[in-house]
């Protein structure tokens, strides 16, 4: 069972997916539906319920908040986010995929790739659709790390899964070259608001940058 909550400042969004959630026969339980983020952090806190699997965000709510700043607070929490959105901004899309969200479902979408989508976050796989591809390729604002062809290939190898040792190994360089690669590496995403700071993050950067293919399968995460 994966445990969602639901955060739309739109009721009628919220009723809908709640309803579709309750036909799955209990693979999806709504433990939370409700229209800001503090809204939920409160009732989790003041019934002492753990951390939703998912969370499924508008990306504007009507509180003021900044979709930064939910998604953050929302990863931070332990949950996994993924937006829901009309997707026509796409500036706030990435900076919500720059947070930490997962990806992002268009509110055009069937009610079923929803569904589907709670349902690949939860199991730990990747969310790379269309809606996510869109707000990468179509903003410019997401900018190019230039990365050095040396830097490439370390973050090709780590983000594949090897660990450092193996990378620098298989690269035939020095462990401590490997690793002032990976610091600069994070550096220069930082420069350009593409924050790395984990290792799934870097893994995320390197398929955003096509150095890695989509469905390669993960190692050691």
């Amino acid at each position: 069972m994966t445990r969602v909550a639901l955060i739309d400042d739109h009721e009628s969004v919220r009723l809908g997916l709640e309803a579709a959630c309750a036909r799955t026969g209990g693979v999806l339980e709504v433990v939370f539906s409700g229209a800001t983020v503090l809204a939920y952090l409160k009732e989790r806190l003041t019934v002492r319920m753990p951390p939703a699997d998912v969370v499924v965000l508008d990306l504007t709510l009507g509180d003021g908040t900044t979709v930064t700043e939910n998604v953050q607070r929302l990863t931070a929490d332990g949950s996994s986010v993924i937006i829901h959105s009309v997707a026509d901004r796409p500036a706030a899309v990435r900076e919500a995929l720059a947070a930490g969200a997962v990806g992002i479902v268009s509110k055009a979408s069937p009610t079923g790739d929803v569904l589907s989508s709670i349902m690949l976050v939860a199991a730990g796989e990747a969310l790379n659709n269309v809606e996510w591809a869109s707000a990468v390729e179509g903003d410019r604002a997401f900018a190019d790390a230039q990365l050095s062809q040396r830097e490439r290939e370390v973050l090709r190898l780590y983000a594949a899964g090897l660990p450092l040792k193996a990378v620098a190994a298989q690269l035939g360089v020095a462990y401590s070259t490997a690793k002032e690669n990976i610091t600069r590496i994070r550096v220069k995403y930082v420069e350009v608001g593409r924050d790395a700071p984990t290792k799934l993050d870097l893994r995320r950067r390197a398929e955003e940058d096509g150095l890695l293919p989509e469905d390669a399968p993960p190692r050691g995460f």
